[in-house]
């Protein structure tokens, strides 16, 4: 699981049929100052996610296949959940 911002939507003319009804946001991955950032990726959605909006993403396809009860789809990336707040606290 990771946190992650969302700062984009795609849209399709044809999309897999496992993508049906759901939609494809683009997520940046959040990182503590001075950490190597990772690229943005796409990741279906199941929360109604907004841009700008924290998220929590399953980054593991198992995973993001058994919430969906789909052993077989084509899922990488699941948004499972919108973040209300992240509060980060540093120990001397």
């Amino acid at each position: 699981m990771i946190l992650g911002k969302v700062t984009g939507t795609v849209v399709t003319t044809i999309s897999h049929p496992h993508y049906k009804n759901r939609r494809l946001l683009v997520v940046q991955p959040l990182t503590l100052k001075g950490d190597k950032a990772d690229g943005d990726f796409l990741a279906l959605d199941t929360t109604h996610a907004g841009i700008g909006d924290t998220v929590l993403v399953n980054r593991e396809g198992n995973g993001a296949r058994a919430v969906l009860n789909n052993p077989d789809g084509a899922i990488i990336s699941l948004i499972v959940g919108i973040v209300d707040q992240v509060t980060v606290e540093t120990v001397n």
